[in-house]
Parts: C-alpha cells; sequence; structure tokens
C-alpha cells in the first residue's frame, strides 16, 4: 500500500452524561412523555379496533354468518397483538423510568450514539481510531475520551 493515502470511515461515538438533577429531571420527563405517548396508542388501538369490527358487523347481511365470525376475530387477533407489544414497549419505559430515578448524582451513564468521519493512514491503530467516547455534564462536553 502507498504511505501517502489516507482513508475516510464513519465511526460511532458513544456519548456518556454527568448524572446531574438537570438531566435526571430532563431523562424523566422524555420518559414520561413517551409512557403518555404509549397509552394514548393504547386507547386509539383499542377504539379503532372496535369500530373496525362495528363496521364488519354493520356491513354485513347475517352478523353471524362464520365469515364474519372469522373476520372480526381476525381483527381482534390484530388488536390483540398490536396491544401485546405497546403494552411491552410501556413495561420497557416503566423500567427504565425507575432506573433513572435510582442513578446516583454524578454518575456516568452511557447516554446514546452519534456518529463522525475519521482518517486512516498506514500504520494507524484502527481500534484505538474507532474507540471514542464524549462526556458531557448538562449538555456541555467534559472532555473526548480516545481520538
Amino acid at each position: 500500500m502507498i504511505e501517502g493515502k489516507a482513508l475516510t470511515v464513519k465511526r460511532s461515538i458513544t456519548v456518556r452524561a454527568v448524572v446531574t438533577p438537570v438531566w435526571k429531571e430532563d431523562a424523566e420527563k422524555e420518559i414520561s412523555n413517551a409512557i403518555s405517548s404509549t397509552d394514548q396508542q393504547l386507547a386509539q388501538l383499542e377504539q379503532e379496533g372496535q369500530q373496525v369490527v362495528n363496521e364488519v358487523r354493520n356491513q354485513s347481511a347475517n352478523p353471524l354468518d362464520p365469515r364474519v365470525q372469522d373476520q372480526v376475530a381476525q381483527i381482534q387477533q390484530q388488536v390483540a397483538a398490536k396491544r401485546s407489544e405497546l403494552e411491552e414497549q410501556k413495561r420497557g419505559l416503566l423500567n427504565q423510568q425507575s432506573q433513572v430515578r435510582e442513578l446516583e448524582m454524578e454518575q456516568i451513564v452511557d447516554q446514546g450514539q452519534i456518529e463522525s468521519f475519521c482518517d486512516l493512514k498506514v500504520g494507524d491503530n484502527l481500534v484505538e481510531k474507532m474507540q471514542v467516547a464524549i462526556l458531557v455534564k448538562d449538555g456541555v462536553v467534559q472532555s473526548i475520551e480516545g481520538e
């Protein structure tokens, strides 16, 4: 390989946050909003599912016809599957909420990932180039770990 060549690559950077009262409040607010949104989706799902079932029954000459009953059962099954998925999502959010409440001040937690680009050239340590993290406190960068 030619020594002077460089290659630009995309890498993920871990964002770590220092737990502060502001961070904790923001995290709890974000999770509470997500829980409320999930509750709204559940209510809407139930309402729309019932509307579809009622429409199917009303459009049929004989609501007791086995084909109508099968169609209603399929709709109810789909609603139940989606309800289960939303309830699982809500359980996960409630779990996150309790974890956030248990965090101690000044504790460092992984907050997410962002992407950036870096240049690689012959002789660079790929592992070191790819292992980068940013530490933030109330949104302000405190340190950059790695290259």
